[in-house]
């Protein structure tokens, strides 16, 4: 069974009493350990995708299976319990809490998930060291630059062991070169098993993956590899 299944998917909302239909019918699957980026322009129903992938909204109709679970019509606490045990996500604006530390910010999703103290700590710190952050455990976000921000990120986004890691325009904030380090981070979790799924509208980025999945007007237009892709597909796909 793949770990990411979408039969027939739309989501419609409702915006001055008009209809918005952000997705139009998207079919896809994901299997366990690929490296996948869902591209597309402003407008093309990747974030609206990417919200329903990461558990958190269900669509309006269609069948959406994440991890084995049907969430199709699930509830926010059946969301929530998904995304805090399967899920890891990695945000553009890097959402880090401005008073706690590096780590106190990683142990975050496991209060929620009800681990001891001690426990937490010691798993937090052994993720933070992961990214190469073990000189900056104490320092708080405001005393990081933003490829030192994004790591941390990353680092609450595995701290629970999750089955998937999404990036949500992960680079979108940082300089061509950190914006490097930080996809080198992410092929490295690829490469020790992880399911890692990155949303952008940038084709230099979805190159670096060996899937691409292209949105458009809320549908799935096409699906290549990158690796095999005619040398103008990135390119289209960006326009």
């Amino acid at each position: 069974m793949p770990l990411v299944h979408l039969q027939d998917v739309r989501k419609t909302y409702v915006l001055g009493g008009q209809e918005i239909h952000a997705l139009a019918g998207v079919d896809l699957s994901i299997e366990e350990g690929e490296f996948v980026a869902i591209i597309g322009p402003s407008g093309s129903g990747k974030s609206t995708l990417m919200h329903l992938l990461g558990c958190l909204d269900t669509p309006t109709s269609g069948k959406m299976e994440i991890c084995g679970h049907d969430l199709s019509s699930a509830s926010s606490d059946e969301l929530s319990g998904v995304r805090n045990r399967e899920i890891g996500f990695v945000f553009q604006s890097f959402n880090l809490l401005p008073r706690l530390n590096v780590v106190e910010n990683v142990e975050v999703p496991l209060i929620y998930s009800g681990m001891a103290a001690r426990e937490r700590r010691e798993r937090a710190e052994a993720v933070v060291r992961r990214v190469g952050l073990e000189a900056r455990m104490r320092n708080r976000p405001t005393q990081l630059s933003g490829g030192q921000c994004q790591r941390v990120a990353i680092a609450r986004a595995l701290v629970n062991n999750p089955r998937i890691v999404f990036g949500d325009e992960p680079t979108g904030n940082l300089d061509s070169h950190t914006g490097e380090l930080i996809l080198g981070i992410f092929a490295e979790l690829h490469q020790a098993g992880r399911t890692v799924v990155l949303v952008t509208h940038d084709p230099e980025i979805a190159a670096v993956t060996h899937r691409v999945i292209e949105i458009r007007d809320g549908r799935v237009r096409r699906e290549y590899d990158p690796r095999t892709a005619p040398p103008d597909a990135a390119k289209i796909a960006g326009h």
